[in-house]
């Protein structure tokens, strides 16, 4: 029951695309993370995924639908089992609230899948 100073947290770390865990509730986790350009295309037939925009700005590509584009305080949950690709236009950090059974990258293995990710 200790606040968290998520400017702090971000602080602490400079990798990018390595979403750092801050904190566990009800089967979830929250992330931090720091993103620079593009990720790599993927989704989560499972679970939803929630972007929360700390700094900078996010384009969250998808192959079905418009953009969605987000900037500080803006926040946008990618559906079970939609296929997307967040971009960061140039960098942002962000607050992400997902289960903590979601791989990184989905199914797709690539150079950028974290398979234990890193707790602050």
């Amino acid at each position: 029951m200790t606040p968290i100073d998520l400017a702090a947290k971000l602080s602490q770390f400079d990798a990018t695309w390595t979403p750092h865990v801050v904190a566990d509730l009800n089967g979830q986790q929250v992330k931090l993370a720091k993103l620079e350009g593009a990720f790599v295309w993927h989704d989560h037939a499972d679970e939803d995924e929630l972007f929360w925009v700390v700094s900078g700005r996010l384009r969250i590509e998808f192959r079905d639908a418009p953009d969605a584009v987000l900037g500080p305080g803006q926040i946008v949950v990618v559906p079970r089992g939609v296929e997307h690709r967040p971009v960061a236009e140039p960098t942002a950090e962000v607050v992400l609230f997902e289960p903590a059974t979601t791989k990184h990258t989905g199914d797709v293995d690539s150079e950028r899948t974290v398979r234990d990710l890193p707790r602050l």
